[in-house]
């Protein structure tokens, strides 16, 4: 790790001990921080070392000592705006020092960093940062939802959390949107000051010098990580039978209904079966009930089982063998409705512990069966497309039997294709991914195309596929005003596709 930083982390754990003069902790942090310049990032990124960084040690009872990167526009002294990474040290009552590591914006409000602090993927990552180091600072880290909300003030809870630092939130505590204690671990200090200077470092668009760049991209592959965390088929597979009823969600092309198959018939080994779910299923369909029949031309109605009574049936045939019922694009048709009064059948814990709950059907059916009650042998898994949005929204009642996981899309799935396929592939894939990141709003994260529409054998079946699913697909949502201020970058996407990728020339 290079020296600079290794400088830095040092100075910020340790604080302000007691047997430390202010004189003393002011040379050594100012000298910390100019050393990342030369050693971490190029030299030329500190214009102006007595505008960027601020060494403020305390000068009389009520101040609040700080030191920090500012932004470069920021006057020599006094007050600032703009996004800064900034730590307050302080001396705790045994004499020892330690610091709190946060990002904040100045006093003097958003400016001259508001494009940066109204970014949706600037949140994003800041929260991705919280999630990462959450473990080497043993959860002492907070982070607001909205970076460029300087009026909300800090929440008890994070104040209780930080108690010590009291005097910091009293003065800056609605200016602050990430924070963590620092830990006196040489390593894990580390981990949390490389964390939150890299991040900054990218926003603030320094380049990176060459001995560093392995740390930064770690750093970086590791938020893009917590923004689309990858789960592997053994996870569903756990969860799956510690909750028993699960629901696989994401965007469209992340692979969804090929893991839930891929899980029949490997772990289960074809036990089970497969249904579509889609606006036309109703409670006769699902459960059961009573349906026409014609025949010697006349009509008729009978009692027919529904797709969960023949499966339920299907399961307790075979006790001894685990059965999967697979509920493909589950939110499709309305499962409340669907599954009237069997929602009560859907209780993991009272199945497991062999008093699962049933249910009276309406009619008996024609073998005589008049309640469904759920064996111990049996599993569901559902899929749902959570960028479709003509769908239904899965109530409470039905959202607490199951358990949820996201799929998100994969760039490693991108990239493990022939060579020739992926550079071209992974090219496209990780630029709209990007653009998602940091311009998408909130609900629109969802709508991110999944990898298998950047999935092919050739060039040109990839280019096809990119012309004929993936460019519809972003057209769509333009026309639909779904993606808000990432609507331009989009289109900007679509004229950089067509350019480059679609056209009859070789792709750049």
């Amino acid at each position: 790790m290079p020296q600079g930083l290794n400088r830095l982390a040092t100075v910020i754990a340790q604080g302000k001990p007691k047997d430390t003069s202010w004189d003393e902790w002011k040379n050594q942090s100012r000298e910390a921080l100019e050393e990342l310049f030369g050693t971490r990032f190029h030299s030329t990124h500190l214009k102006d070392r007595k505008k960027m960084i601020r060494v403020a040690p305390i000068r009389d009872e009520d101040g609040i000592a700080f030191a920090g990167l500012l932004p470069e526009e920021s006057a020599e002294s006094g007050p600032y705006g703009g996004m800064s990474l900034v730590w307050f040290p302080i001396t705790t009552e045994g004499g020892e020092g330690k610091s709190l590591l946060t990002f904040v914006c100045g006093t003097q409000g958003l400016a001259p960093d508001e494009d940066i602090l109204g970014r949706p993927g600037h949140a994003r990552h800041v929260q991705a940062l919280g999630r990462a180091l959450a473990p080497v600072v043993e959860s002492k880290i907070w982070t607001k939802p909205d970076p460029a909300n300087i009026r909300a003030s800090l929440p008890e809870t994070a104040k209780e959390r930080f108690a010590e630092f009291e005097g910091v939130f009293k003065k800056y505590g609605s200016l602050i949107y990430a924070m963590a204690e620092v830990p006196s671990d040489p390593e894990k200090a580390k981990k949390v000051v490389s964390g939150f200077l890299d991040f900054y470092a990218s926003e603030r668009k320094w380049r990176v010098l060459k001995g560093a760049s392995d740390e930064v991209e770690s750093n970086r592959k590791a938020l893009q990580k917590e923004i689309f965390p990858q789960v592997e088929e053994s996870d569903v597979e756990a969860l799956l039978f510690d909750r028993r009823f699960v629901i696989l969600q994401g965007p469209p092309g992340t692979g969804k209904t090929r893991m839930a198959r891929g899980m029949l018939e490997k772990r289960f080994k074809g036990q089970g079966k497969i249904v579509q779910f889609h606006p036309g299923v109703t409670y006769e369909t699902f459960v059961a009930g009573i349906a026409p029949e014609t025949g010697a031309g006349s009509l008729a109605f009978s009692v027919r089982p529904g797709w969960l009574a023949e499966a339920i049936k299907e399961a307790r045939e075979k006790p001894e063998r685990d059965y999967l019922f697979v509920l493909d694009e589950i939110n499709r048709a309305d499962l409340s409705r669907v599954l009237g009064e069997a929602i009560l059948l859907f209780e993991p814990r009272e199945i497991a512990e062999g008093n699962a709950p049933s249910a009276v059907l309406p009619q008996p059916l024609p073998d005589g069966t008049k309640s469904l009650s759920i064996p111990k042998n049996f599993y569901v898994l559902g899929t749902m497309n959570t960028a479709d949005r003509s769908i239904a929204i899965l109530d409470w009642a039905v959202r607490r039997r199951f358990a949820f996981v996201d799929l998100w899309p994969s760039s490693k799935v991108v990239s493990d294709q022939p060579k020739a396929v992926a550079e071209v592939a992974a090219k496209a894939f990780e630029a709209l991914q990007g653009l998602f990141v940091q311009f998408a709003p909130k609900d629109a994260l969802v709508l991110l195309p999944g990898h298998a529409m950047f999935l092919a054998d050739s060039l040109e079946s990839l280019q096809k596929r990119l012309r004929h699913e993936l460019v519809p697909l972003l057209r769509e949502y333009l026309l639909e005003g779904r993606l808000g201020g990432c609507e331009s970058e989009i289109l900007a996407y679509l004229d950089w596709l067509e350019s480059n990728l679609l056209s009859d020339a070789e792709p750049a």
